[in-house]
């Protein structure tokens, strides 16, 4: 199997939009990414995907709205942003996913919620009538109330959760590199590009993790932690750059980089 084999062969999608793809170089939100990627995705429902999309973006989203915020640090401050942001990134979505004639739901989660059989219940029973009556689920954590009891701290592991919950065919994350490498490819020019992985623990024993990015909570380890919990459903997952001129299309094409993590 391969990227475009991949993308092909699979009905239910969750997508997931970093912050880094959703940030331009001056931290504020990147609505002209954000249209893009809507048209891309109108292509794929048309050809009979369902697609859910697990979106960061709130914290970014509430600078662009509020930037007298920019530089606090304080715990509720932040949140607080998240608050105001979150409205705004999906003011945002709604406008652009509008413009193709799709409608947009918001669901917000914590780490609880999915560790709670009701809870979860409920969730997959929303995701399937919103997705079966044709309105785009858009999720993301719930910044504004979490403490670190109740946090599951990046989009990688949310969207992981969100694709066994949803039970699905393919999980994409989307972030700011075109997939794993065997270095940092920003900091070392000689780093290449891994097309495929169908065993995390021996991958571990020849890349560097390095560090998290500039917006993001996560990292290239966030990333494995997503990829493992796929293995262990089987559904394949796809790690590449967002930042790309009509990504989704050329991964379905098979025309873009990308790393596929899969069993066979």
């Amino acid at each position: 199997m391969n990227v475009a084999d991949a993308i092909a062969g699979a009905r239910k999608i969750v997508i997931k939009i970093g912050s880094n793809t959703l940030a331009k170089a001056d931290g504020t939100i990147n609505t002209d990414f954000m249209d893009g990627f809507a048209a891309q995705c109108s292509d794929l429902i048309a050809r009979s995907k369902q697609l859910v999309i697990v979106s960061s973006g709130a914290q970014v989203a509430g600078m662009s709205a509020l930037n007298r915020w920019t530089r606090k640090k304080d715990i509720h401050y932040r949140q607080a942003l998240c608050a105001i942001g979150q409205v705004e990134l999906m003011y945002q979505w709604r406008a652009a996913f509008f413009k193709y004639g799709i409608h947009i739901g918001q669901l917000l989660f914590t780490k609880e919620d999915f560790t709670h059989d009701y809870r979860t219940l409920n969730m997959r029973n929303t995701l399937f009538t919103l997705v079966d009556e044709g309105v785009l689920p858009v999720i993301n954590e719930n910044d504004s109330v979490c403490v670190e009891e109740i946090r599951i701290g990046d989009n990688d592991n949310l969207s992981a959760l969100t694709a066994e919950l949803w039970s699905v065919d393919l999980l994409i994350l989307f972030s700011d590199i075109d997939g794993v490498y065997t270095a940092n490819p920003k900091e070392n020019p000689g780093a290449e590009l891994i097309q495929k992985v169908s065993d995390i623990d021996e991958l571990k024993k020849h890349i560097s993790i390095g560090k998290t990015n500039a917006f993001g909570t996560g990292g290239i380890e966030t990333k494995l932690q997503a990829a493992e919990k796929m293995f262990a459903c089987g559904i394949p997952m796809i790690l590449a750059n967002g930042g790309k001129e009509r990504i989704l299309e050329n991964l379905a094409s098979g025309s873009a980089d990308a790393t596929l993590f899969c069993c066979d």
